[in-house]
């Protein structure tokens, strides 16, 4: 590079679900911050926070977010439309490297593609192949150049397996969860009373998932409250879910008209709602982390169709589901999973963690897991990863 030539760097990044946007946009951010001399150019597959930091968009990934055999089966041409103009985009613009995120079932197909057609790519946010599909491993060492995970016994799974070019940056969420008010703000925002048992509910950010899970979670709520009648209920909503969603599942409860009263209902407030509750039950996912990190006692729940559950559940290779139990190594959340999961069973494990002793000694544990997630600053760690990467491939005249 000559001496007053501004360096630029073209990036196509590839997210398809409302978590991996997050963490792209925070890469973007990143990216920026850590090299603000750069002209950076991001183009891909963006959700509305990806649009927000500045990434053009080829797909928008809000279309493509869904989950089961059979809803899959359904978007299928709209999945093999945005392959198609993401592969096209990639192969006419030749971006110095593809970022993937997450998403592993869309990402590890564009990956083959590209990385055959001499692209660079670079995965952050490691597949879960440790859980299911490790024979994928094999894949990951051929088309991919760089793999970045966030959980801490992953580097070693992989090398263990033969991956060497796999660096860990820490969890997004760790030591960046902002609150945006303190458990008596909140309480007093939704008109609740701090001093009273608060349960949180978060039923997911997937339709499907969403209408399967809220029903029982709000069994369990009425039943809780026969136990505890001034216990008080958070129902948590993603943002890709309304209140409308959440209002009709609840109207449609025969004892809707007494169990209403002990139910607020919130929007993007799911962290303010795990800090500010004593215990809660969270669908499978990066929210049991957030539960963590919130030290906030949890049990984790997931219920799919029969057909999925057949299909895919025979295919999980580890002991525990929830993320939190797996960073932990061992069952520090109660996991009610498909037939297990149901009003009464979930209402035993709430009562439980409800218990003053059973819940110090929860939190503590915690936030061990926490700690195990690493310091802050993966989006940076990430970033700066990505930037020796590309610069490195630069100088030694990689053809992309």
């Amino acid at each position: 590079m000559s001496s007053g030539t501004t360096e630029s760097l073209r990036l196509l990044v590839v997210a398809g679900e409302e978590s991996g946007d997050a963490h792209a946009a925070a890469l973007v951010r990143a990216l920026r911050e850590r090299a603000p001399a750069v002209a950076f150019e991001f183009f891909g597959s963006t959700g509305a926070r990806m649009r927000e930091a500045g990434v053009e968009s080829v797909v928008r990934e809000d279309d493509l977010a869904i989950t089961g055999l059979v809803e899959i089966a359904r978007a299928l041409p709209r999945f093999y439309s945005a392959y198609r103009a993401l592969k096209r985009a990639a192969l006419e613009r030749r971006p110095d490297a593809v970022v993937l995120v997450d998403w592993p079932d869309f990402n590890l197909a564009l990956a083959r593609s590209l990385h055959r057609r001499g692209l660079k790519i670079i995965y952050y946010i490691s597949p879960q192949l440790w859980a299911w599909r490790s024979h994928r491993v094999r894949q990951i060492g051929r088309d991919v150049d760089l793999l970045l995970t966030i959980l801490p016994f992953e580097r070693e799974w992989y090398s263990a397996r033969g991956v060497e070019h796999v660096e860990f940056v820490g969890h997004p969420l760790a030591g960046a969860f902002a609150l945006r008010m303190s458990r008596e703000e909140f309480c007093a925002r939704h008109g609740l009373d701090a001093t009273k048992p608060t349960v949180a509910l978060l039923p997911g950010s997937r339709r499907k998932e969403f209408e399967r899970i809220l029903p029982f979670m709000l069994d369990a709520a009425a039943l809780v409250s026969e136990k505890l009648p001034d216990a008080q209920f958070v129902v948590a909503l993603a943002s890709r879910r309304s209140r409308e969603e959440a209002e009709s599942l609840i109207a449609a409860r025969a004892d809707a008209g007494n169990l209403r009263p002990r139910l607020t209902v919130v929007r993007n407030e799911a962290r303010e709602a795990l800090v500010s509750s004593d215990a809660a039950a969270v669908c499978s996912g990066t929210a049991t982390l957030e539960a963590a990190l919130a030290s906030t006692p949890l049990v984790v729940v997931y219920k799919e169709s029969a057909l999925n559950w057949h299909t895919l559940g025979r295919l999980i290779e580890v002991e525990h589901y929830g993320l939190v139990n797996l960073v932990a190594g061992s069952r520090v959340a109660p996991e009610l999973m498909q037939n297990d999961f149901n009003g009464p069973t979930l209402a035993r494990e709430l009562l439980a963690l409800l218990e003053p002793e059973t819940n110090a000694r929860v939190r503590e544990r915690l936030r061990e897991v926490a700690s195990r997630l690493g310091e802050g600053g993966a989006s940076q760690r990430a970033a700066d990863a990505i930037l020796r990467a590309v610069r490195g491939w630069k100088k030694e005249g990689v053809k992309v």
